[in-house]
């Protein structure tokens, strides 16, 4: 489950609850979704969002012993099938949410809980001790469209991609941001929640229309949002 609690500072923080990694099955993706709409039916002009997790895990993917749990190869793959449409519009709300939005990684963060990650504006990581890992490769599982679509506007560089999406590389902190892939490494968890609330605060403070911010980052990545069905940007004039 997760948690949303709203900061002095207008700073809504959604936190992934309990000691386990985090798995994403259909309970825990509900429970996103439905803090994802009530930030966004709060939100004022200054609105922030930081995502972040307890435990080891900042989220270790799908819940893949959920859907292997359903008896039968056919009735798994259904299972995990599901799984891949119910977290597409866990990220289009990300990706359309009227504020702008940190996620502070303090642990794994491996397939869709690298993909959860990567859906907002800012990563920040912990430099030793978690990891972003796309583990299709090493498992035996595609990618779907909107998750390769999500990579190519996140990852600016080939050749991280290559190594993320067909290398199956574990990339720590440090490695992280010389890939362009995070905004910082942080030593330890303390760190990590000061520089995303320092981040946060920083954004906040700057008093953006919540609408304008989502119609800028919707246009910042228009083949994203064409796989995701969000649609055009559209021109908010203030006159």
């Amino acid at each position: 489950m997760c948690t949303l609690e709203k900061t002095a500072n207008n700073i809504f923080v959604l936190t992934l609850t309990g000691d386990d990694e985090h798995r994403l099955n259909p309970t825990l993706i509900g429970s996103i979704l439905s803090a994802l709409h009530e930030a966004k039916a709060q939100a004022t002009s200054g609105s922030v969002l930081i995502t972040t997790s307890r435990g080891k895990f900042f989220s270790n993917g799908l819940d893949l012993a959920w859907a292997h749990a359903a008896g039968s190869k056919p009735k798994a793959s259904e299972r995990l099938t599901h799984m891949v449409k119910l977290l597409k519009p866990v990220v289009a709300e990300l990706i359309s949410l009227p504020m702008p939005t940190i996620a502070a990684v303090n642990g794994h963060a491996a397939a869709a809980g690298m993909v959860l990650a990567l859906s907002h504006d800012y990563v920040y990581m912990k430099r030793d001790r978690g990891v972003l890992y796309m583990s299709e490769v090493d498992i035996g599982l595609t990618i779907p469209d909107y998750v390769h679509a999500l990579f190519r506007a996140k990852i600016g560089s080939p050749s991280a991609r290559r190594d993320v999406l067909l290398r199956g590389a574990k990339v720590r902190g440090d490695e992280a941001v010389r890939m362009g892939i995070v905004e910082g490494a942080h030593d330890n968890e303390e760190r990590l929640s000061e520089a995303a609330m320092r981040h946060g605060i920083q954004l906040a403070s700057r008093k953006w229309n919540g609408e304008v911010y989502r119609e800028i980052r919707k246009s910042l990545y228009p083949e994203l949002c064409v796989v995701l069905g969000l649609g055009d940007a559209k021109v908010i004039a203030k006159l």
